[in-house]
Parts: structure tokens; C-alpha cells; sequence
């Protein structure tokens, strides 16, 4: 008996910090904290899946500035810098967004969550858990994603609206080059939105395409030819002939924030915490935001505060949840208002974006939020 309560001692690990979830923010997390020389142990949530993963994520100037340190920022041949922005209303209205420097970088789901791995193979405060394996941490920190089992476990409330909507994403070839240039269009109940990718003179793009869910699943069994031809006629000309060059990924839109984000000893970060729209393709650097907060929030406690201190979990969750909750009523508005059928809501979505293009203080407001 004393012998096999060894082996049970001996096969639970003991860590300062265990993150559940090995996407790129508890990656990020993992790397950050591992500078604070704490002992972190992450737990994979899943096989990877063997479909490719066509998404791309457009990074701001705070997660550039939270990835460059951690040796993790892509090279130029792997980034495609955003040069400038150009967004349409469906009855003429415009809005153009350009900046002195690069608005945003473009970066696809492999390489950014590559570049990670292999960081972490350079971490030594950082275990990756096998299966069957546990451990015990004075912290726990929940990053599995808007379908967290370890949330639901701990019984915190998911406050979630649906949207009715589907996004599709893919990858596809123009006969025209991008110049840079990101493209969007509101087209009453959907949204387009055209990312650079391949570098500033590249041909390549991500899509991006948020639409009522029968609508989606109708072009998900269209074949290729026909979905490249349905979306060509709801994008402008001036893009090019298009092609697609990918399978198509679909998964459903939501708002949603949990209840509470921070407990004795735990805490919840990235997607698990709050998902939003992505018409603003903010969604991920809401979550590299939450851990480098987390990480800041660690690295400056009292030497007496232990990890796990709810008053010192609890700065992490001040500090994070008024800039998510802002970021989702601007989205969560913009998709309100351009769901509107009337041509009352129609006449006056469009004056309003003419009104901002007009707004050079409004306009730089907004894009100086989205650099972050």
C-alpha cells in the first residue's frame, strides 16, 4: 500500500500555474509567465483536428508589442502589414481607415501557433501534460475556448445571444493584387470582409463571411466553382477574379461574456471569458490582451500574495472586462444595425458612415482603438 501511494504521489505534477487549453493565448500565456520564472504546466484540450485551419488573424500594434519579446513575432515573409482599410455600406456609404504606419498585420492560425510551439520547446518552466497525467498548481487558468468543459465543471454562468449567423472562412487567389489593402462590405444581414495575405504585393486573401445560418449552410453545398461565383457577385470588381484555394470552415456566431472570470485559484482568459463578432477581427487580441493583463497582474502582486489570491485575481478581472465589454457593444451594434431591413435604418446606417468618413477626430479614434 505505502508503495503504490508513492506512484500516485509521484503521477501528479506540481506546478506554480496549470493553463487547460493550448491555443495561441495560453501559449502566449504559458511563455509569459514562464519569464516570471514560474513553473507552468499546460494541458492540451484536445487532438489537433485534421482539417486545415484557413483562418487568419489580424494582429495590432499591442499584440505585436506583447509577441516581439517572446521571439515570437513572424518574419516579414510570413506577415502581411494592412496599409489601409476600406469598408462599404450596402446604399452607398464609405469609410476609408489608413494610419502613418501599419494599421494591422496579417498573420495565418499555422504559422502564429508554429512559431509558439516552438518557443515553448525552449521553455523549460513550461510542461506539456500527456494524457492521463494531472497536476496540482496554486493556479488554474481556463483557455479552452467559448465551449470550455472546465468552465461549465466550475458552474459559471455563460451569458450567451446567438446571432442566427454563421461565419465561412477560406483562402483565395485574385487576379489582382491586394496592394495591402483589407476590404469589407456590409451587406445588409451579411458581411464581407477580403484580409491580405502572401505580403503588401501579394495575390492570396482571407475570407471572412458572416450570413444568416440557412444562407450559410446553402453555400457550404455549393461546389467550388459555384461558392467562388456567389461570392464574386457580393464583393466589388476592383478585387479581381477570384479563386478558391481552400476548403471552407463554418462555425456560429455568438456574444457572450461568462459571469465571473476570476475564483479562488482560478481564472479565465481568451475565449473562454467572452467571445464576440468578428466583423472587427478583434476577437484574439482581446485574448493575447487578457494574458499579458494576467501575466502584469502576476508579475507585480505582493511577495506575500499567494497565485491563487481572489483580491489579486480579482485586478485581473477589473482591469479586462470594461475594454471586452466596449469592444462587444461596437460590434454587437454595427451587426444590429446593418441586420435592419427597413430603408429608414438603411438611409440612416449609410449618412452615418459618410458622416464618420467626414470625422477626421472620430476616425482617428477609431483607429486608434483598433491598433490597440
Amino acid at each position: 500500500m505505502i508503495f503504490t501511494g508513492f506512484l500516485q504521489c509521484t503521477m501528479t505534477l506540481r506546478f506554480d500555474v496549470c493553463i487547460r487549453g493550448d491555443g495561441i493565448v495560453g501559449r502566449s500565456l504559458a511563455l509569459l509567465l514562464a519569464r516570471e520564472r514560474l513553473k507552468v504546466a499546460i494541458a492540451p484540450l484536445r487532438p489537433a483536428s485534421p482539417q486545415a485551419d484557413v483562418r487568419a488573424y489580424a494582429l495590432n500594434q499591442a499584440s505585436r508589442a506583447l509577441l516581439e519579446p517572446l521571439r515570437v513575432w513572424p518574419q516579414d515573409s510570413e506577415l502581411t502589414a494592412v496599409s489601409a482599410m476600406q469598408v462599404w455600406g450596402d446604399e452607398g456609404g464609405h469609410l476609408s481607415f489608413d494610419a502613418a504606419g501599419e494599421l494591422a498585420w496579417l498573420v495565418t492560425s499555422s504559422t502564429l501557433e508554429g512559431l509558439l510551439e516552438q518557443a515553448l520547446h525552449f521553455a523549460p518552466q513550461v510542461s506539456r501534460l500527456e494524457p492521463g497525467q494531472s497536476a496540482t498548481a496554486a493556479l488554474t487558468v481556463i483557455c479552452e475556448g467559448r465551449d470550455s468543459s472546465s468552465r461549465r465543471e466550475l458552474g459559471i454562468g455563460w451569458d450567451q445571444r446567438p446571432y442566427a449567423h454563421k461565419a465561412l472562412a477560406a483562402r483565395l487567389r485574385s487576379t489582382a493584387p491586394h496592394g495591402g489593402v483589407a476590404r469589407q462590405w456590409f451587406r445588409g444581414a451579411d458581411i464581407v470582409a477580403l484580409l491580405p495575405l502572401g505580403g503588401s504585393h501579394g495575390d492570396e486573401l482571407a475570407l471572412v463571411w458572416s450570413l444568416p445560418q440557412e444562407q450559410a449552410d446553402g453555400l457550404l453545398a455549393l461546389p467550388a466553382a459555384d461558392f467562388t461565383r456567389a461570392l464574386q457577385d457580393a464583393v466589388d470588381p476592383q478585387v479581381g477574379s477570384l479563386s478558391l484555394c481552400s476548403p471552407v470552415m463554418a462555425w456560429p456566431l455568438q456574444l457572450a461574456r461568462a459571469e465571473r472570470w476570476v475564483g479562488p485559484c482560478w481564472a479565465l482568459a481568451g475565449d473562454a471569458a467572452h467571445t464576440i463578432h468578428p466583423l472587427a477581427g478583434q476577437g484574439l487580441n482581446l485574448g493575447l490582451a487578457d494574458a499579458r493583463e494576467l501575466a502584469c497582474v502576476i508579475r507585480e502582486r505582493e511577495y506575500w500574495r499567494p497565485l491563487g489570491d481572489i483580491r489579486l485575481l480579482r485586478r485581473y478581472e477589473r482591469s479586462r472586462k470594461a475594454d471586452v465589454l466596449a469592444m462587444g457593444l461596437l460590434t454587437d451594434g454595427l451587426q444590429g444595425l446593418f441586420a435592419h431591413t427597413d430603408a429608414r435604418w438603411q438611409t440612416l446606417r449609410n449618412w452615418g458612415m459618410n458622416a464618420v468618413q467626414g470625422s477626421g477626430l472620430i476616425k482617428s479614434w477609431l483607429t486608434r482603438r483598433a491598433m490597440g
